[in-house]
């Protein structure tokens, strides 16, 4: 069973066919933002330019876990609360080679001008105290419906391939280990972080000294 799968919570099973509507407008957003990355990804392919992207992994919370998340922030389960004040119910996470490659994607989507770009954290310039780094962006994109045009919420991670296996890595760690992980694997673990940023960065290098300059990554400011 995935995580955060279960029952579905009491309040929310009394209104199945509002719950359904309500998450299958995310599901169109999150398939309007992953068909933007697709035809990126294949456009650069054909141009020869290299496809930055190494996969696409979609996700959509469950219920259970919606609910868990208002619970931890206090939201009242309200469809217009849960709208309002959990935004990432929709998530997209985007694998790129290298870091320069992070910051490519990241500009190539948000400029479109239908992608609304509200929020960006920026853990690769900034990395979390455990070691965590990606780029997290905020967007919202318009879904058009039979009636009316819906402006859904998804939230895009960006990383490199070693952010990506560190985060995976860590995330069972922490999940085997729960609810408290010893101090010297929590050690451990920021060391290992520190251990695969240094690779992004020899690994960067090289592309740049075979590629050229034009290669390097362009930082953005944590927001």
């Amino acid at each position: 069973m995935p995580r955060g799968a279960g029952p579905v919570p009491e309040v929310l099973h009394e209104h199945m066919t509002d719950l359904d509507h309500f998450l299958m407008v995310y599901r169109f957003g999150l398939a309007e933002i992953r068909t933007k990355l697709e035809i990126l990804a294949e456009e650069l392919a054909h141009r020869g330019t290299g496809n930055p992207i190494e996969h696409i992994r979609p996700r959509l919370k469950t219920p259970t876990s919606i609910a868990a998340k208002a619970q931890r922030i206090g939201c009242p389960l309200t469809y217009a609360d849960l709208r309002q004040r959990i935004r990432d119910i929709a998530g997209i996470r985007v694998v790129c080679g290298f870091v320069s490659d992070v910051y490519t994607v990241a500009e190539m989507l948000t400029r479109q001008p239908d992608v609304d770009l509200t929020q960006t954290k920026d853990y690769i310039a900034k990395p979390k105290p455990n070691g965590y780094r990606s780029l997290h962006l905020l967007v919202e994109i318009p879904v058009f419906m039979s009636e009316r045009v819906v402006s859904v919420p998804v939230e895009v991670q960006l990383r490199t391939v070693a952010m990506d296996f560190w985060a995976s890595l860590e995330h069972k760690i922490y999940y085997k280990h729960s609810p408290q992980v010893p101090a010297r694997l929590r050690d451990e673990l920021t060391a290992a972080a520190e251990d695969a940023a240094r690779l992004d960065e020899r690994m960067e290098r090289l592309h740049r000294e075979i590629h050229g300059p034009q290669s390097s990554p362009r930082h953005t400011s944590a927001s």
